[in-house]
């Protein structure tokens, strides 16, 4: 019997001696917060957090207290939260001087929401896009801006694909005239050299389709300078075939 009172008071002893010190109520919450996020415990330490805010708001420990339950929502793997609660802490505190940290966050929220196939809504990389670019234009020398390029370029070339995906749809399923708006969107606002031959291609044979010759010619004039090889041939036999259709159309 002595033994286990003598167990017992050592292990409440050694709980003591590693429970955090601080000198106000709010400060220990905040470190004992802390301690179950390092521990894996990211429920408990949530409940530390919400006491901590609600009885102590004005403490020096709310703030980094937000922050705090930001990163437990990113380290669940809750982006949609992660992303919320980030984008709330800046509005809160524009100014706080880990404010690269927090966009990159907030990059990184949207970032990791991203599909894995380009079928599906992107948004979530619209949004990575924008704050990634935030970081380097607005902290080019922060250790958070390293990786932010590579990132942005992924994301650029599945939005690409999503406008490929896309307008192919509408042209396998015969809608042309909205295959080829999409087609001459593509062309305007992608530099991608592989997707805008194609684009090119497509248009004027999506001009074809709907029997608007004029357009396919003028299509075809205006794109068969950017192709070669078999992209040049189906352009050119294109506006061959329309320009035939519209030397009958005016001898009628």
């Amino acid at each position: 019997m002595k033994k286990l009172i003598l167990l017992c008071l050592l292990f409440v002893f050694s709980c003591a001696t590693d429970a955090p010190e601080g000198k106000t109520e709010a400060e220990i919450l905040y470190k004992e917060a802390q301690q179950l996020v390092e521990d894996g415990s990211y429920i408990l330490a949530l409940e530390k957090l919400n006491k901590l805010r609600s009885e102590h708001p004005y403490s020096f420990y709310a703030t980094p207290a937000e922050l705090l339950q930001a990163d437990i929502f990113f380290l669940q793997e809750s982006y949609v939260e992660a992303a919320a609660s980030y984008l709330l802490f800046r509005d809160l505190h524009p100014r706080h001087d880990k404010a690269d940290y927090v966009i990159y966050k907030i990059a990184e929220s949207y970032y990791l929401q991203i599909p894995d196939t380009y079928d599906r809504d992107l948004n979530s990389a619209l949004e990575a896009i924008k704050y990634y670019d935030e970081i380097l234009q607005k902290y080019p020398s922060s250790e958070y801006a390293k990786d932010t390029q590579v990132k942005i370029d992924y994301c650029r070339n599945m939005l690409r694909q999503k406008e490929r995906y896309i307008a192919d749809f509408y042209f396998k399923t015969k809608v042309y005239e909205a295959a080829r708006y999409r087609y001459l969107e593509i062309i305007k606002a992608i530099n991608e050299e592989g997707l805008r031959k194609h684009s090119m291609v497509r248009a004027v044979e999506s001009s074809l389709k709907m029997k608007d010759y004029e357009g396919c010619v003028k299509f075809s004039e205006e794109f068969v300078r950017y192709v070669t090889g078999k992209d040049k041939e189906s352009i050119e036999g294109n506006k061959s075939e329309c320009a035939k259709e519209l030397a009958k159309s005016n001898k009628g």
